[in-house]
């Protein structure tokens, strides 16, 4: 377990610490982390079947303001690591994730205090005009001091924890697995409601009905449906291009060119 929760642990560290230093390349998403997880704990498969559905949970969850967004990177990490090590089936994996989200992104906002406490070391540091230190220090503070809570809570409770939950898991009756895997299935759809929540609009919500009848009435796999969802994005694009092109010649009191060959 001591090894498993270092891999974790690893996982953990690069894909923030790349994040901070790199600018973000959306490494830390679930999506990547719960893929790498399952890869290194030997058990890819699940790592990306859970890596899917945490990426729908989580897709629509921003911090906004003051809001404390739960932990999307750390708890995909546990929960996959948990399903693996513990052999429970995926749905119960993912309803841990969210609980650890939420406690971990409360550490967080607990320790960003002490990172703010450091401010005038590194004021200091940068009108010193020692470059090479200030970005040494820079990149190691981004690859290790500011997720050092997480990283310590991480590597405890897969170390010395999947044990006692493994334990607990074998005793619970089974209406509470049984509960356990429905509330897993309704995060992944309060996940893309979230998200439709935000980009919902008049203009494209036809299509999340049309996405609705190919998925539910005609059958077709998740791929062929992106597969047209994506040429019917293209025609659209470029549709509206075609109509703000003549538009703005309109406004302009020109002429739209019957010669140039159109698009479609």
């Amino acid at each position: 377990m001591v090894q498993s929760a270092l891999l974790c642990a690893a996982v953990w560290v690069i894909t923030q610490g790349l994040d901070r230093v790199m600018g973000w390349q959306t490494l830390q998403r679930p999506i990547v982390t719960a893929t790498l997880t399952g890869f290194l704990l030997g058990d890819i498969e699940t790592g990306m079947i859970m890596a899917a559905s945490l990426e729908a949970i989580f897709m629509g969850i921003s911090a906004i303001g003051g809001s404390v967004p739960a932990d999307a990177c750390a708890s995909s990490i546990i929960a996959v690591a948990y399903a693996i090590l513990t052999g429970a089936d995926v749905e119960t994996g993912l309803a841990l994730a969210m609980p650890i989200g939420t406690l971990l992104g409360a550490v967080q906002e607990m320790w960003k205090p002490v990172l703010a406490a450091m401010a005038p070391y590194w004021e200091r540091l940068a009108a010193s005009g020692k470059e090479k230190s200030f970005r040494m220090q820079v990149i190691g503070c981004g690859l290790f001091i500011d997720r050092l809570p997480q990283t310590v809570i991480l590597f405890v409770a897969i170390a010395f924890g999947v044990n006692g939950l493994e334990s607990v898991l074998a005793v619970m009756p089974p209406f509470i697995m049984a509960g356990l895997s429905a509330a897993s299935s309704m995060m992944t759809g309060i996940g893309f409601a979230i998200l439709i929540s935000m980009i919902w609009n008049r203009e494209i919500g036809c299509f999340f009905f049309v996405g609705y009848v190919l998925s539910k009435y005609m059958s077709l796999p998740t791929m062929a449906i992106a597969l047209i969802a994506g040429a019917m994005a293209i025609v659209y694009f470029f549709t509206e291009k075609k109509i703000n092109e003549v538009r703005k010649l309109a406004e302009q009191g020109g002429t739209v060119s019957t010669e140039e060959e159109d698009l479609f």
